[in-house]
């Protein structure tokens, strides 16, 4: 939330942490220089509208004069010149109405300028959140003079964005609309779910790898996810059911494209075997051909009846 006129910040009725709403006040810049730039302009105004009152007499009492003029040139009272001369006094009387009117005009835009930047000097909430940082304090200058200086930030805690950084070996398979969900440390327990709202195309290198950000929205109705908390997200690439699975630790060297090599234990013995996976999540792994169900699959070391 910034401020939009210089001046000094008067009063601040919020402090970090407040929750307030759309349109509520949060502070007010001091308003005498709106207030007296209304007065002078107000003033020149007044000014103006009786030089038009004078200017509008001034070109009825030019038209009287021209009237007469033409009726006694018809005969022959006056010279031409006299006529010559009501005429142009009559027209100089109309562009001074004119010049008048121009300058009325401009100054009542910048009456509508004072008044604005008057309403500007209060500084209101554009929406409903939370205050959750003060820039300006109380009793400090703002100088709005290219830009809109900050004075507080105010967030929609409602609903939280989560930023979740995907490598760029995995963000290929990221599309908008999939389902994903996280915990966070203090509480690993309770899952908050969402979708996959987009991925920003722009990367992040961190220690010479290249990571993307993809985003989604999820509720925050009870407040207890805060700004900037670290999370375990997961996102589903797809789902699939009744199919054939094997501890992820099972799998040995890969040999091509979802393609590994698995232990098989048979009557006490080992022995390799070639798979192709499918789907995964962070335990399992879809065995799409090269086992059956019942197959006993060694984790880790080679020990007879380790795990099925």
């Amino acid at each position: 939330v910034g401020a939009q006129v210089s001046g000094q910040l008067k009063t601040l009725s919020v402090a970090i942490g407040d929750k307030v709403k759309k349109d509520q006040l949060l502070g007010v810049i001091d308003p005498e220089q709106a207030e007296n730039q209304i007065k002078e302009v107000e003033a020149t105004l007044m000014e103006l509208r009786a030089q038009r009152q004078q200017a509008e007499a001034e070109l009825k009492l030019a038209r009287v004069t021209y009237s007469r003029q033409q009726r006694l040139a018809q005969t022959q009272a006056v010279s031409q010149q006299d006529l010559d001369t009501a005429a142009t006094e009559m027209a100089v009387k109309q562009a001074q109405i004119g010049t008048i009117d121009a300058q009325i005009k401009r100054n009542q835009a910048s009456l509508d300028t004072a008044k604005t930047n008057l309403d500007y000097t209060r500084i209101v909430a554009p929406m409903a959140g939370e205050v959750t940082q003060i820039t300006t304090l109380q009793g400090q200058t703002v100088i709005a003079a290219q830009q809109a200086p900050n004075i507080l930030t105010l967030a929609d805690m409602s609903t939280m964005l989560v930023k979740a950084q995907v490598s760029e070996a995995d963000v290929i398979h990221l599309k908008p609309g999939q389902k994903a969900w996280f915990t966070v440390l203090g509480d690993p327990l309770t899952r908050y779910e969402g979708q996959i709202k987009d991925v920003l195309p722009t990367p992040e290198k961190v220690n010479d790898a290249i990571f993307y950000y993809a985003r989604f929205e999820v509720p925050n109705p009870n407040g207890l996810l805060r700004l900037d908390m670290t999370a375990q997200v997961h996102i589903q690439l797809t789902d699939v059911k009744n199919v054939l699975t094997i501890p992820l630790s099972a799998l040995g060297d890969p040999v091509g494209d979802n393609r590994y090599k698995v232990k098989l234990l048979r009557n006490g013995e080992t022995r390799e075997r070639e798979v192709t996976i499918g789907a995964r999540n962070d335990t399992d792994v879809e065995i799409v051909k090269g086992l059956e169900a019942g197959d006993e699959v060694v984790i880790g070391e080679a020990k007879p009846g380790a795990a099925q």
